[in-house]
Formats: structure tokens, sequence, C-alpha cells
């Protein structure tokens, strides 16, 4: 395709092959023009049948603009660094590997950013999409853990105590090369709130656009103790290494922040125990518990 694409959708995956299938097929429904958008797949290196997914992807959609690229530094904020290297268009926007965008995903989007030129970013409504049935403990103080966005129908502007989350994250390429992209000592989640408050330092234009939706699979696995466990653990680690890139100060900050949320988790679990929900204030208790030893481990 010769015409430079209006913006740039990127995947980037690592040993996704349950869902990568489906979330490379979302795309092929786009009711934006195939010409408008690029698609760019970053395989950080997979070991299963990541390669062979995406070229069978590129062959069976040759109206589709599919571009290709292994990342071999390991995690995810090299494979994003990678797409902003890599894109064409003024605009990128990431979905996760296992995640499904509407139909009117890209239209929607780009349809946003050109209305409003003077828009950084936005972020929008991502709905998990369970492999069987939520698990008995979820409730809205968890609802990090699976990535659940949803606030409704309004448009708000960001401040910090919600950001765009990287499952469904749109920013304009100026802003992000302007930052130096996403800290490649975060290997995980925390990166997504990383470049939030990065482009926040140049720009308060960073919206949440709920029309903007995607799907977001979760598997059995992601909800199991063991995970769960891991998961919350890893949460308070990235933590650590994201606001010590800051400064001692907000390190502190950070620790008493999770204090006071522990706190908060044990008075929630005496409430969900008197309304008979004594598991869900379990869970929330030990997510909080964890993250805490996450964030006080120097491993």
């Amino acid at each position: 395709m010769s015409s430079k694409p209006r913006i740039s959708l990127i995947i980037c995956t690592y040993n996704r092959e349950k869902f990568l299938g489906h979330a490379l097929q979302s795309l092929t429904t786009q009711t934006l023009a195939p010409e408008a958008f690029e698609i760019l797949i970053i395989n950080n290196n997979s070991t299963d049948s990541t390669p062979e997914i995406s070229q069978d992807f590129i062959a069976a959609n040759p109206k589709l603009n599919v571009r290709y690229f292994v990342e071999s530094n390991q995690g995810l904020s090299y494979a994003r660094n990678r797409g902003i290297k890599e894109a064409m268009a003024p605009i990128i926007t990431y979905i996760d590997d296992d995640a499904e965008a509407e139909a009117d995903f890209l239209e929607k989007v780009l349809s946003y950013f050109e209305k409003r030129p003077q828009t950084a970013g936005i972020g929008g409504r991502i709905l998990p999409k369970y492999e069987g049935s939520p698990p008995p403990w979820m409730n809205k103080y968890l609802y990090g853990f699976v990535t659940k966005v949803d606030f409704g129908d309004q448009v708000f502007t960001y401040t910090g105590k919600n950001y765009p989350a990287g499952c469904n994250m749109t920013y304009r390429k100026d802003l992000l090369e302007q930052v130096g992209g996403f800290n490649e000592n975060l290997k995980w989640r925390a990166d997504d709130k990383y470049i939030f408050f990065a482009i926040k330092e140049v720009s308060n234009q960073v919206f949440h656009y709920p029309e903007a939706v995607v799907q977001h699979n979760i598997d059995a696995y992601r909800t199991t103790d063991e995970n769960f466990l891991r998961l919350s653990r890893k949460f308070g680690s990235e933590e650590r290494i994201r606001v010590k890139d800051v400064g001692p100060w907000s390190f502190f900050k950070k620790v008493f922040e999770f204090l006071f949320k522990l706190g908060a988790s044990v008075v929630l679990t005496v409430m969900f125990a008197v309304k008979g929900e004594w598991i869900k204030g379990k869970y929330t208790m030990l997510y909080r518990w964890n993250a805490l030893l996450g964030l006080l481990s120097a491993k």
C-alpha cells in the first residue's frame, strides 16, 4: 500500500498463541478503511506458534497493511518501544495480544483524535471476556487484576488516579518520542502508568473515551490462586521499580499509600463479611498484602 496510514495499531505479543489469532481476526472487520491503518505485530521472543499465526494472518489478509517484527530484548516496554520506532502513522494505539477490538474501534479512536487535534492520548473501555465464569472473589477493587475498565458513558480527563490501561491505550507518536518512550526497566504492567505520567508532564489532554471498546480474554489460569498471588506481588515489584526511578521520596510515598490501602482492605473485608461475601474481602486483602510485599522486596 502506497498511502501513509493515519493510525498504527500495535500488538506486542509473547507466547499467547491461544488468543493471538482472535486478536488479529478482530481487526479484519474494522469499519475504518484498510488503507487508513496499519497493524504491527511485535513478537517479543515467543517460543510457541506466534510466528506461524502471524504469517498465516498476513497471507490470508493481503488487503490489510500488516507488518511483523521480532524484538529480541525481552520485556513489554522494549516491544512497545519497537512499535513506536516502526510505526508509520502519527497516532499509535496499543491493544493486548489477548484482546479483541470491536468492529468500530479504530474508526472511533481515529475520529476522536482528528476532531480534537489537541488530544495527546485516550484510553478506552475494556470488558473482560472470561473463559468460564467470573471468580467468586471478583469485585470492583480487583478490576485491575483482569484489566476491567468501565467508568460508564462519560468522557473525562485522566488525572492520575486513573490512566489509560495498556490493553486499550492510544497516544500521539510525536509525544511518545518526545518523552523517550516506555521505561525499559519495567517489564510488565507498570509501563502504561509510567507513560501516562510522562505524557502528562507535557500535556494534560489525555482522555477516557468509552466508545473505544475492546474485549479482554481472561483464561481460566489467570484467576487461579497461584497466578493471583504471583501477579499481585509482581504488581508491587513493578511499582517499586517505577517510583524508585523517580526518586527516594516517591518510593516512601508509595509505601505509605500501599500501607493505607492495606488498612482500607481490612475494613472492606469486614464490610464484605457482614454482607455474607467474605471471599471478596479475603482476596482484596490478599491482593493488597502481596502487592506490599512486592513493593518492599529488593528482588
